[in-house]
């Protein structure tokens, strides 16, 4: 008799989990979601080895990276799973985006996004190229849940309102994120010696863009007492640790803002003198506070995918047998190429 298929051995293994579970202590094992994307070098990795205790240098995220997290509820209790997805690059790899977001995972699914402050030409961009591309992955698959389970999809759409009070005076003026969001400030000990002006503005733009897609928003650093507030706003998303219901707004300080706390009225308007308003024209407020932000911190038109580091030559990558193939096919392609030119040249002097 054929042994079983790796397989056929996982699909018992799940079947045994969820006949244990049912007929068990009735505790079931509870799985989330969180998927890192923001800036290049930003500090994803960072914040992920700190929340998950460990003790280890970041590595830099070429493309799209996985790990996990346990921890247990109580004594003699299963284990929560917490599944950490990376995405690298900054904006250079959006394609990616969809892997991580799937009608399975969905519903116990959050975005991070860490955005450097250190970069302020860059900020904008890369939290409207994020953003865009991860809302147009999550709509499709809620459509395409929908039409499997109209209940679950109803769940989510209703979900997205969680954060704000339904006698909150925004809440006819914003567009929460269809999943949980968190947007993270990095490298705040070095934005905070920026000009008290230009961080009037960076705070005001971030802290609307948060509260108009109903995020929590929060700066940090190396500080260590930083880093634990953000590890306990990750282990909520993680693991369903009670959320923090802090609030610090003084753009003097690193901003905490828990979703749903903040508001339109004290916010602002747009960092621009009264009389140079209505020189903007916008669709909507998001279009108006992109075009005040770009006329202060005008975005650098680079190739993102430029900045990529080719995994070929990566040193931790390293197989000498795969490298010396490589650079054999390499000099046959360098001599193809040489010996096509030539050819090319012989036949344009003949004719």
């Amino acid at each position: 008799m054929p042994s079983e298929t790796l397989w056929e051995i996982a699909k018992a293994e799940v079947e045994k989990r969820r006949s244990s579970g049912s007929e068990g202590d009735g505790v079931e094992v509870g799985e989330k979601s969180v998927f890192f994307i923001g800036s290049k070098n930003g500090g994803k990795t960072t914040i992920i080895l700190r929340c998950l205790d460990r003790d280890e240098p970041p590595k830099p995220t070429l493309a799209l990276e996985y790990t996990y997290g346990r921890r247990a509820k109580g004594h003699n209790t299963p284990k929560d799973i917490a599944h950490f997805w990376e995405l690298g690059g900054g904006t250079s790899l959006l394609d990616l985006i969809s892997i991580p977001i799937t009608s399975d995972t969905l519903r116990t699914f959050s975005i991070v996004l860490v955005l450097d402050l250190s970069k302020p030409n860059d900020l904008w961009p890369t939290m409207e190229n994020l953003l865009q591309a991860t809302k147009l992955n999550v709509d499709k698959v809620i459509m395409k849940l929908g039409k499997k389970n109209s209940k679950a999809a109803s769940e989510m759409r209703q979900k997205m309102w969680s954060n704000m009070q339904k006698d909150h005076p925004d809440r006819e003026l914003i567009d929460p994120f269809p999943i949980p969001l968190v947007i993270i400030g990095s490298k705040y000990d070095i934005f905070q010696d920026f000009d008290s002006e230009k961080r009037k503005v960076i705070c005001k733009t971030l802290r609307f863009i948060a509260h108009y897609y109903g995020a929590s928003l929060m700066f940090t650093s190396k500080s260590e007492a930083l880093l634990l507030k953000i590890r306990g706003v990750i282990n909520q998303l993680a693991f369903g640790i009670d959320k923090s219901r802090s609030i610090c707004v003084d753009q003097n300080k690193p901003l905490f803002i828990t979703a749903g706390l903040d508001s339109l009225s004290q916010i602002g308007s747009p960092p621009l003198p009264d009389n140079d308003i209505g020189k903007f024209h916008a669709r909507s407020p998001v279009e108006l506070w992109k075009k005040v932000y770009g006329k202060l911190f005008p975005p650098k038109s680079v190739n993102t995918l430029k900045d990529v580091k080719d995994p070929a030559q990566d040193p931790q990558y390293a197989e000498s047998e795969v490298d010396e193939m490589r650079i054999q096919k390499d000099q046959e392609l360098e001599q193809y190429k040489r010996s096509s030119s030539k050819s090319w040249k012989q036949i344009e002097l003949d004719s």
